[in-house]
């Protein structure tokens, strides 16, 4: 065989389980899947026998139906056996959104890294009947669309708290470096960065196992944002060093396990693409820098297209992620605009 043919992305399973089912991926390990309301439709969970009871790697949003799914999966391919564990790779809402409820009415505890813990606590009780003056600000600053612009200013902002359930005070730590046994495995514990801060990956010493969450997604792009929160962040930054540090572990056999799309093998070559089209789209933005741009200015050259509608909002945080990197590695300026938007531009 060629070494495309040993070392590239291929996809064992051409198809998801059904909502309700399960595939077994590996012995003891169980693949579901949950429905989301976005472009994004899915969201990948995990089960791990641990014989007297389940881990469950992710969680899906909180909502009556993924509940009745989590309902179904608990009384099929779980068989009746309780959830003694739940695992959360990193904060986002797709994630930890059921892991109080795991907590309260089942019993399990609550692993996770420091920083998705307070990430989660912190926008759980963060309730917003408008937006923030803060983030209008960020907003204007970014060079949103004036008519975005308006839309997002008179209209109820995304609350975590709408599909997070309300989480219980008290988690068990996991941080880089750990040795964490789950589903009869020993797993080795390596943080990412930039998707979300600290997030979990978890590298099996006893097989070919990997658990990704969103920090290594096959045929999609992970989202890098910027946000009110932290607006000088480098989240680009961060996520090229994760990914530089990762792929030093990556294998052709490993079976990785993403938070979406489909388990794939081939994960040096996955890595090296998830590298690449970061410093190709820095390499576009640079030179579309001639003159005086806005983030609102600047999907072309990043995204290879124009982006409206509902993806307009993480393509724009996206955007000044990618702003941010080339301000701080002084390959760009800024300059404020009456309105509040920075201008950046290429330094000569």
């Amino acid at each position: 065989m060629s070494g495309a043919e040993t070392t590239g992305i291929r996809y064992p399973w051409d198809a998801a389980p059904e909502p309700g089912k399960a595939i077994e991926v590996a012995e003891g390990v169980l693949w579901m899947r949950l429905p989301l309301p976005m472009a994004l439709d899915h969201v990948n969970v995990y089960a791990l026998d641990d014989g007297d009871g389940w881990t469950i790697i992710d969680t899906g949003f909180s909502s009556k139906k993924s509940k009745a799914i989590w309902q179904t999966l608990l009384e099929g391919p779980l068989g009746g056996k309780p959830v003694t564990r739940v695992i959360v790779t990193h904060h986002h809402p797709d994630h930890v959104g059921l892991a109080g409820w795991f907590q309260s009415e089942h019993g399990a505890s609550l692993w996770t890294s420091r920083t998705a813990w307070l990430f989660s606590r912190m926008l759980q009780l963060d309730e917003q009947a408008v937006p923030t003056q803060e983030t209008m600000a960020f907003y204007r600053a970014c060079g949103m669309n004036e008519e975005v612009y308006a839309q997002r200013a008179s209209e109820r902002p995304f609350n975590f708290s709408d599909v997070v359930d309300p989480m219980p005070v008290g988690y068990k730590r996991v941080k880089q470096d750990d040795i964490v046994r789950i589903g009869g495995r020993d797993w080795d514990v390596h943080i990412g960065n930039g998707h979300a801060p600290e997030h979990l990956t978890f590298w099996s010493r006893d097989d070919n196992l990997v658990i990704s969450g969103d920090q290594i997604l096959p045929s999609i792009s992970s989202n890098i944002g910027v946000y009110a929160t932290e607006p000088d962040a480098d989240p680009v930054g961060d996520w090229m060093e994760a990914c530089e540090r990762l792929a030093k572990l990556g294998r052709p056999d490993h079976l990785v396990l993403g938070g979406h799309k489909l388990p794939f093998t081939g994960l040096p070559t996955r890595m090296r693409q998830l590298i690449d089209n970061h410093h190709g789209a820095l390499d576009r933005l640079l030179n579309h820098l001639d003159t005086p741009k806005t983030g609102g200015e600047c999907f072309l050259p990043i995204f290879k297209r124009n982006i409206e509608g509902s993806a307009y909002g993480l393509a724009l945080v996206e955007a000044v992620a990618h702003l941010n990197h080339l301000y701080h590695v002084g390959k760009i300026s800024r300059t404020r605009r009456e309105d509040g938007a920075w201008l950046w531009q290429r330094v000569e």
